[in-house]
């Protein structure tokens, strides 16, 4: 028998954010701190949910060999701190990979019967063998205002992993020390691919619509310390480095505000 999914969804009926949580994150991410949440926070509502799953009996796959490939989330509407939440992930999408298997843990997020948000999370797990043969990935273009320079830069200081780890929760060793990167393979702690996503989106500013989706794809590791930058042109946006080359890449689009 082959590999297979935990079957069925996790779920939490009256979720309450918290307050405090929910502004530091905002300040660590670079958002302003207002009522209505970042699309990016409302993914770390269901983190815990998702790591339930992974670290169920019925998971097939070593959490050690996990790598984020790609997010992609749907704002409906602006939700608010105070508002209650019905929270659900699932387990979903086994597919081959040539360096493994992908799945998805897509997660969906209610204001009592209202769908507010909801977020798909691609991971890669480098540990697994699923027959078959893999799909195509289609690549998201970068945006063709790179070859201008960055709109803007940011330093990341050393402990940028610890400090999103106390407001998301994700305390994977990687993005904490250099000792326990090392174990992993990495010179240095990496960034979360989160904060890098929300990061960018916290860069749109006032610009962002009040509904919209939207696709990011992890492309390499941003080594802690560092100095990236962020390349915007349309829909299409990215993270870089130095010589401008792609660490993210994203496309954000208007969707139509739920009525």
């Amino acid at each position: 028998m082959g590999a297979k999914l935990p079957r069925g969804e996790v779920s939490l009926d009256d979720y309450r954010q918290d307050l405090e949580q929910s502004a530091a994150y905002a300040r660590v991410t670079g958002f302003s701190v207002k009522d209505a949440v970042p699309a990016t926070w409302l993914h770390v509502c269901t983190f815990g949910l998702q790591g339930r799953i992974l670290r169920s009996k019925e998971f097939p796959f070593s959490l050690a060999g996990l790598v984020h490939v790609s997010n992609e989330m749907v704002l409906h509407r602006p939700v608010g701190v105070a508002e209650r939440l019905r929270l659900a992930v699932t387990a979903e999408n086994l597919q081959p990979h040539k360096k493994g298997a992908t799945f998805e843990l897509r997660g969906r997020i209610h204001v009592g019967d209202e769908l507010v948000w909801e977020g798909s999370s691609n991971y890669l797990s480098t540990k697994a063998d699923v027959p078959g043969d893999p799909p195509e990935t289609k690549r998201l273009p970068m945006p063709e205002a790179q070859a201008g320079g960055a709109s803007q830069r940011w330093r990341l200081p050393a402990d940028l992993g610890r400090q999103y780890a106390r407001v998301s929760g994700d305390w994977n060793p990687i993005h904490l020390h250099p000792l326990t990167a090392r174990i992993f393979g990495f010179p240095r702690p990496i960034i979360h691919g989160m904060w890098t996503h929300a990061r960018a989106l916290a860069a749109f500013g006032g610009q962002l619509p009040d509904a919209y989706r939207v696709r990011v794809q992890f492309t390499k590791p941003i080594l802690l310390p560092g100095r990236v930058g962020f390349v915007v042109d349309g829909d299409s946006f990215a993270v870089v480095d130095k010589e401008g080359k792609p660490k993210l890449v994203g496309e954000l689009t208007e969707v139509p505000a739920a009525s």
